[in-house]
């Protein structure tokens, strides 16, 4: 369970948010982090916009006081563990990730302590303890570069992507145990509905994140993070996209493509479960008043802290 500490009196958002907002980044020193994920609002008051490993370099190298992380959980944590002493702040404390969720530390201590002579590359979408228990952390950009770069006679377990582990290691030839979990909104996409799309639009490319079940993936002209998704459609001669990922990506695709077309994958039911609920809870209102009233805070253990460390500056090491 997250907790926080109100440390300012809360008050009601003002009327012009931005304004606000850019105020309060000047009188607290403070930088916005925003996933793609997020709405288009956050997105385009943010400091810095990008994917899991680009957020990670980004929140190592700042010189702000204060990191206001829009994204979940593990993200504002992975922000804290590599800024001890700066002030982190996530606008909803509840904007957890299923997938995360999915790896209760407890249980993959005793999984990894059934396969002593593996190490464990974890998937940045992990809580501050799965990180402490690992070797070298990844993230969907990173991850078949890192897993190349182990001896071929190490023994790895992957952790807690199963779709993602899957995927690399059909990449890499590797074979690595893998932890079950996965992402509610990732493995929520309809393959016969993406057939369908593409039958109806005989033109378009299909892309996917990797973290999409393979029935999904085998559709995909084209597989990568949400940044390397941004960067293929930006370069490609095609001009209409079938996006299997969150849609909130979508926002910065048609900034930076303008000409081109993007249609949101659709899940196998008729609701919007290809949004995460978690990225859509912060909302410019609840940024602004973490700013304000500097909490919800992001705390741990200078133990967790310090061994999450670790992992976390391999992988930096190892992406470069």
């Amino acid at each position: 369970m997250f907790t926080t500490t109100l440390t300012r009196t809360q008050s009601k958002p003002p009327l012009d948010l931005f304004t606000a907002i850019e105020n309060l980044k000047t009188e607290l020193n403070a930088v916005i982090l925003a996933h793609y994920y997020q709405e288009p609002d956050i997105q385009d008051i943010a400091d810095f916009i990008g994917d899991s490993l680009q957020l990670a370099k980004a929140a190592a190298k700042t010189s702000a006081d204060v990191i206001v992380f829009a994204g979940v959980h593990f993200m504002a944590e992975t922000a804290k563990i590599l800024n001890p002493d700066k002030l982190v702040l996530l606008p909803d404390l509840n904007a957890g990730c299923s997938l995360a969720d999915s790896c209760p530390p407890e249980k993959f201590a005793a999984f990894k302590a059934a396969h002593p002579d593996h190490i464990v590359i974890s998937y940045i979408n992990c809580s501050a303890e799965i990180k402490a228990m690992s070797d070298i952390i990844c993230t969907s950009s990173n991850a078949v570069k890192i897993v190349q770069q182990i001896p071929k006679d190490q023994g790895i377990i992957f952790a807690p992507d199963r779709n993602l582990g899957k995927y690399v290691s059909q990449q890499t030839g590797r074979d690595m145990l893998l932890w079950r979990g996965s992402c509610i909104v990732h493995e929520t996409f309809s393959e016969k509905k993406i057939v369908e799309l593409k039958i109806a639009h005989p033109h378009a490319q299909a892309i996917a994140h990797p973290e999409c079940e393979s029935s999904v993936l085998r559709h995909a002209d084209y597989i990568g993070s949400t940044a390397a998704l941004l960067n293929y459609c930006q370069k490609s001669p095609a001009v209409e996209f079938i996006v299997a990922t969150e849609p909130g990506i979508i926002h910065q695709m048609q900034k930076l493509a303008p000409g081109k077309h993007f249609i949101p994958a659709p899940a196998e039911n008729n609701c919007n479960c290809n949004e995460c609920p978690f990225m859509r809870l912060n909302t410019l209102e609840k940024l602004y008043l973490a700013m304000n009233n500097r909490t919800p805070e992001i705390t741990m253990s200078e133990k967790i802290r310090v061994q999450a460390l670790k992992p976390i500056q391999r992988m930096l090491e190892m992406s470069n």
